[in-house]
């Protein structure tokens, strides 16, 4: 114990407090963020001369290698809700938020065998590509980015959210103000560095935040001399849970079949999620594709054991930085350390930056978090723009007949429109918890995407006819589900009860999503589900083999 208190004041003495209550600038931060926009804007410059195709703009050309892609996947994969959600919800509630970081890492073995290596056979820029391959384009198409547009928007609001109070925090500007800043970074590099600038800025920021989070949590490790069991024991003493902090608590035990859902989820949304599914379009063959999701499961596992250090650092260190709370009473039993962090719960990591390494690691890794938003935000975008242009417009509205060059204008188009609406997202989504809003997203994706995208690939019996319906039944419940929970229903519309007994729809979308699709599949006698089935053989021999792909040669 006297070995942890004579770490912990020697780290005090290094850590100056880098911002007040009301949030004022910090320099560093200033700097560092400073820096890292020339830097991309450099990457946006060199990647617009190198954009001039559709495939450019979506896939980089597919001149990615698998380990470039796997370490833009983590970029991608580890956002706000991974540094800023995760390390908040352990910072309020111990081993609950540990479910979350589990069910984000579990979903990586079924993208692995059961999608990665199709996808880069049968598609060209997006997941839609495949469900269209032997099925009926239009429909197809439409159910697709009518579910990847929804999961996206949630997927913005967690983004938004985490950088807006972030800027806040750092720079004392008005959420809103923040918010902006946000959403005009990210429109800069999509429209005009394409896919290219986007992985650049997602490799950099990866490897930034892997290097950050581990400086971190070495930090955090060294003040108990490196002696895990004591910083969870001292959390224990200092939380207002005490020893229940590491038991599962009221995620679990309050509603089993919440905890269920939210698992389901989280196991199968990732292999739905429309901006992830798309990287595997930018590497050169489906072994580059393999090769990406076992580096990106590395480098996305190892970063989620250093948010558990960070989670638990938290709760036992910032309780003896009283400047973090605005002077309020921490006295035994109380539980302001929970309600009076500036900025939120979501800014226990940051907070933590800088009571271990002051003001400079606090400006180090809030432009590392910065940087991670904006990565995130930005392949959204480009997966919305995708959805839009390439599903939307070229496939359906245009049937086929559109060129490269319109396509591209739709897109540019689109990704200012979806700046403004993330903007407009996170204003009204201010106070929601970044990493429950990621979980939401996950359900809307595997109770529409997944089982479609699955059932598809692997199924000779699947029909347009099944796959719609089953689709948008998924889509729709689950959706409906999570509007009438208290998320929204009572947080955002005012309502004084919600009508969904609990959040995640999970449970009962994603079984419904496969029953229908099933179902509706096998009574389908039409000829053109005939048709359909038939073509199975000819998907089965090209997302096995690569056959009749480009770049096949290098199956």
């Amino acid at each position: 114990m006297k070995k942890f208190l004579l770490n912990t004041a020697l780290l005090s003495m290094i850590a100056q407090p880098a911002f007040a209550a009301t949030g004022q600038a910090n320099t560093s931060a200033i700097v560092m963020f400073l820096v890292f926009i020339a830097g991309t804007m450099v990457i946006t410059w060199w990647a617009a001369r190198k954009t001039q195709t559709t495939s450019d703009f979506y896939t980089a050309g597919g001149g990615i290698t698998g380990f470039q892609n796997g370490l833009a996947i983590a970029g991608d994969y580890i956002s706000a809700a991974s540094f800023l959600g995760i390390a908040g919800m352990v910072y309020v509630s111990g081993f609950d938020g540990i479910i979350y970081a589990i069910g984000f890492l579990f979903g990586w073995p079924v993208v692995m065998f059961l999608v990665a290596e199709r996808l880069r056979n049968l598609g060209r820029f997006n997941f839609a590509d495949v469900t269209a391959f032997r099925l009926e384009q239009t429909p197809m198409r439409i159910l697709a980015a009518s579910a990847s547009l929804l999961i996206i928007a949630l997927y913005l609001i967690a983004q938004m959210v985490g950088a807006g109070k972030l800027i806040v925090l750092l720079f004392g500007l008005e959420y809103k103000i923040a918010v902006v800043i946000i959403g005009t970074l990210m429109m800069i590099y999509v429209f005009f560095g394409g896919m290219t600038a986007t992985t650049w800025v997602q490799i950099i920021k990866a490897v930034l935040m892997l290097a950050g989070g581990t400086l971190l949590a070495a930090l955090v490790l060294m003040a108990f001399n490196w002696n895990p069991d004591a910083m969870l024991a001292e959390a224990v003493k200092v939380h207002p849970s005490g020893a229940e902090l590491m038991a599962p608590g009221a995620a679990v035990s309050s509603n089993p079949l919440n905890a269920l859902s939210l698992g389901l989820a989280l196991a199968f949304g990732t292999a739905g999620l429309p901006h992830i599914l798309m990287r595997f379009f930018t590497v050169s063959s489906a072994k580059e594709a393999r090769k990406s999701v076992i580096w990106a499961s590395s480098f996305i596992g190892y970063f989620y054991l250093l948010t558990f250090i960070i989670g638990f650092g938290a709760i036992a260190l910032l309780v003896r930085h009283p400047e973090f709370y605005n002077n309020l009473d921490l006295s035994a039993g109380s539980n302001n350390m929970l309600t009076a962090l500036i900025g939120g719960t979501n800014m226990a990591a940051v907070h933590l930056s800088n009571a271990v390494g002051g003001s400079l690691l606090l400006g180090f890794l809030a432009a590392v978090t910065f940087a991670t938003i904006v990565a995130v935000v930005a392949g959204l975008a480009l997966a919305g723009a995708a959805a839009i242009a390439h599903d939307l417009y070229a496939n359906v509205i245009a049937r086929g007949r559109s060129t490269e060059k319109q396509e591209m204008r739709i897109s540019k188009i689109s990704t200012l429109v979806l700046g403004v609406l993330a903007v407009l997202l996170g204003i009204v989504f201010e106070d929601q918890n970044v990493a429950f809003m990621v979980g939401l997203a996950f359900a809307i994706a595997a109770s529409a995407n997944f089982p479609v995208l699955v059932l598809s690939i692997s199924w000779r019996g699947c029909t347009t006819r099944g796959a719609t319906i089953g689709g948008f039944l998924g889509l729709t419940f689950a959706t409906l589900w999570v509007v009438l929970s208290k998320t929204v229903w009572v947080d955002v519309f005012g309502n004084a009860e919600p009508i969904s007994p609990f959040p995640n729809p999970g449970i009962f979308s994603i079984p419904l999503a496969f029953f229908s699709i099933w179902f509706f599949s096998v009574t389908d006698k039409s000829a053109r589900a005939v048709k359909e089935r038939d073509a199975f053989t000819a998907l089965t021999v090209r997302s096995q083999t690569g056959i009749g792909r480009s770049g096949a040669q290098d199956h």
